[in-house]
């Protein structure tokens, strides 16, 4: 179902601010901050501030459309389509490196089996230094 369609049916408008942004999340296949979707938008609509951007994420997050996942440095978004994931960012150079959710499905298990609880491992982020900020760093 397009995001227009859930906007209407939970009695939304598209508004122009709507649309611009999820045009955006929709044509990145990486992931964003909102300042990063604020730098894309403010010189192509009037009116705009990096308020709007947040509320708006907000709103779509709660309709299922957007995922955001939180960091120490903030928090980065990307359309809810490209699934549930993990990220590593690097410390160094902010490189976000995704990577699937079976890096935590030895975790899951492991909780469970011990101490009979199903945890909610989807959308992680792992801080860290990414291999280019450690050779680059490394001595010869």
């Amino acid at each position: 179902m397009s995001c227009s369609t859930v906007l209407k049916q939970k009695g939304y408008r598209l508004t122009p601010q709507r649309r611009l942004i999820l045009d955006i999340l929709h044509q990145q296949s990486g992931h964003l901050t909102a300042e990063d979707i604020y730098a894309k938008i403010k010189d192509r609509l009037a009116g705009v501030n990096i308020s709007t951007v947040y509320r708006t994420l907000d709103l779509l997050e709660s309709l299922g459309l957007v995922v955001r996942s939180e960091y120490d440095n903030g928090h980065i978004y990307h359309h809810a389509q490209l699934g549930h994931h993990h990220h590593l960012v690097c410390n160094n150079c902010g490189k976000i490196t995704e990577c699937s959710e079976e890096l935590l499905a030895g975790l899951a298990k492991h909780v469970r089996q011990k101490y009979g609880f199903e945890p909610d491992l989807h959308h992680h982020v792992f801080t860290g230094i990414c291999d280019d900020c450690l050779d680059a760093a490394s001595p010869g």
